[in-house]
């Protein structure tokens, strides 16, 4: 069905849990790509044992090389980017299936997941904040009675787009790496291109343990480089672009340019220009 990517950075109990939850949790039957970073925790031992198909790196590449290394060996039509700190919870795929169904053949859009998380954002449901206090059972009892809408923009993984799609824009930007700001950029690329669909599914749904994978790492400035790559910060761009979370409606269009638009244009533009002088100074 899909081919779902999952970097991986010495994370191996979470990753083994993320892989159970896919199999026991997936109404069809999917290619899993994995990238190991470093693996230094067993995990190429364990995967070399296995059917799993992956790419790796000796040292840590960070997620965006991870994830355009990995996609070299998607198969599939349609492939839906993960972390392995995720687990997936039921008729996740079933979701994405039916909202494909709605979409024109061969027509460029991102789907997103939305995820149930440990305190207050997204969806709200405490079921652990590490794998040893994971509740399971709480996780698939409580979580179908939480509703959630469909929202506009995205919750950024867990993501499904077209490979054509991804292929367009060249995957994700290195620039990024090793990876803060390379979703909104990843977004922006499509915008660009004029993807207007950019719509988060509110049943399709994943138990996140709070970004634990990307506490390992010493992150880049994405907030810098998305501002003076494209002009205009993060947070203009989902405001404005994406109208993130808003209940969703329809397929986006150009940004309304009111007063709220170019007061917050204004400042974009102040701040790409100090940073700008500032990143002159430095070199």
């Amino acid at each position: 069905m899909f081919s779902i990517i999952i970097p991986t950075y010495n994370n191996i109990d979470y990753l083994k849990l993320c892989l159970s939850s896919i199999k026991k949790n997936s109404l069809y039957t999917h290619e899993i790509i994995i990238h190991i970073n470093e693996g230094t925790d067993g995990t190429k031992s364990f995967l070399d044992k296995t059917d799993f198909n992956f790419t790796y790196s000796e040292v840590n590449a960070g997620v965006c090389v991870a994830f355009n290394e990995a996609v070299k060996k998607a198969t599939k039509k349609y492939i839906v980017l993960a972390h392995d700190d995720m687990y997936f919870c039921p008729n996740w795929d079933k979701v994405f299936l039916s909202e494909l169904k709605k979409l024109p053949e061969n027509s460029d859009f991102f789907l997103s997941g939305t995820m149930v998380q440990p305190f207050e954002s997204y969806i709200n449901l405490d079921c652990g904040d590490n794998i040893n206090n994971f509740d399971e059972q709480k996780l698939l009892s409580e979580l179908p009675k939480i509703k959630f809408n469909d929202f506009q923009g995205t919750h950024w993984q867990p993501s499904l787009i077209p490979l054509k799609t991804w292929n367009k824009v060249g995957g994700f930007s290195e620039e990024f790496s090793p990876g803060l700001g390379s979703d909104p950029d990843f977004n922006m690329k499509l915008w660009k291109i004029g993807v207007r669909l950019f719509k988060g599914l509110g049943n399709c749904r994943v138990y996140h343990f709070s970004s634990l994978s990307l506490r390992k790492k010493t992150w880049n400035n994405g907030a810098k480089t998305f501002l003076l790559k494209w002009g205009i910060s993060i947070k203009f761009f989902k405001n404005h672009y994406l109208r993130s979370d808003q209940t969703f409606k329809q397929s986006l269009n150009e940004p309304k340019k009111n007063l709220n638009y170019y007061t917050g244009l204004l400042k974009c533009k102040i701040a790409y220009f100090f940073h700008s002088i500032f990143s002159k100074k430095t070199q």
